[in-house]
């Protein structure tokens, strides 16, 4: 197996059925934040952790994502035509960003089934998993640490963030034992406990770093709730056997397959933007004292 981690993989299958009529015709990744579709986010993160090849899982009437990222060379001429070459740049750079695969999942069998078609992309090499519905305030400095943690430890790991106890029954909840400053161990991890239940306020965030021994637990794992093959039964399996760790981060995220966490996105990131964020900031207060 090799020590370096240069491939990513974006299970972006679902059918986005929370937003609804928005994705009866394209996907839910393809929701615009600001001025990028959601999943340019969490590749962009990918690469701002170093990762140069990735792999996203597709499903039905999923092509506008392998539009996004492949070049547009008519599109390109148009606007070269016509000196337009800030977007210009922009549009090439989006196809340049990482080497970009896809395949597709063809029965809706669960994330350990999604991660389970990269198997053979992956290979013997370590690799990042990210959850496109997830987007890290960090931008790439959480994977980023993973990566640092996988080549200190050699083992696979995830990232945790602490949650008010109250709110674990909403999250895979991880049982754990400190190891050095931001990394703890994972000895057993639960999903979706109730509160009296849950091993501690440290929940699974929408980030994984797997070796490829990964692949071996998915194929064991049986089909649970709803005949999908769970991830988090795998990770179980992993914590029994060659290790777990976990990389706690507080940075926060945002959770852009849930409305009101998008609108925050939304938000959020436009009083970020380098030329809206300032007129975008006034026309909140304008709104607000008008409400």
């Amino acid at each position: 197996m090799t020590s370096r981690v240069r491939k990513a993989v974006i299970p972006a299958a679902g059918l986005g059925t929370r937003f609804l009529p928005a994705t009866k015709a394209q996907p839910k990744e393809m929701l615009t934040i600001v001025d990028k579709p959601a999943i340019q986010y969490v590749v962009e993160e990918a690469v701002a952790a170093g990762i140069d090849d990735i792999l996203i899982i597709t499903g039905t009437a999923k092509k506008a994502l392998e539009d996004h990222f492949d070049r547009n060379f008519e599109l390109e001429t148009l606007l070269e035509r016509k000196g337009k070459t800030e977007p210009l740049a922009e549009v090439i750079a989006i196809a340049e960003m990482a080497k970009f695969h896809f395949t597709r999942q063809g029965q809706p069998l669960g994330l350990g089934h999604a991660v389970l078609m990269a198997e053979q992309h992956v290979g013997d090499e370590p690799f990042v998993v990210l959850l496109p519905d997830e987007l890290m305030v960090s931008r790439g400095g959480t994977v980023k640490s993973m990566v640092d943690a996988f080549e200190t430890y050699g083992a696979s790991n995830v990232a945790l963030r602490e949650v008010p106890m109250d709110e674990v029954s909403s999250y895979g909840c991880a049982a754990t034992e400190d190891v050095a400053d931001g990394i703890v161990k994972i000895p057993h991890i639960v999903e979706k406990p109730a509160m009296e239940d849950a091993p501690s306020n440290r929940v699974v965030m929408g980030r994984y770093l797997f070796t490829p021994d990964i692949f071996e637990y998915l194929h064991k794992t049986t089909p649970g709730v709803g005949n999908e093959i769970q991830l988090t039964d795998a990770m179980a399996q992993i914590a029994n056997g060659s290790g777990l760790y976990g990389v706690i981060d507080n940075s926060g995220s945002w959770d852009a397959g849930q409305k009101l966490d998008f609108l925050r996105a939304q938000v959020e990131l436009g009083l970020q933007h380098p030329e809206l964020g300032a007129d975008f900031a006034e026309l909140i207060k304008q709104t607000a004292a008008n409400l």
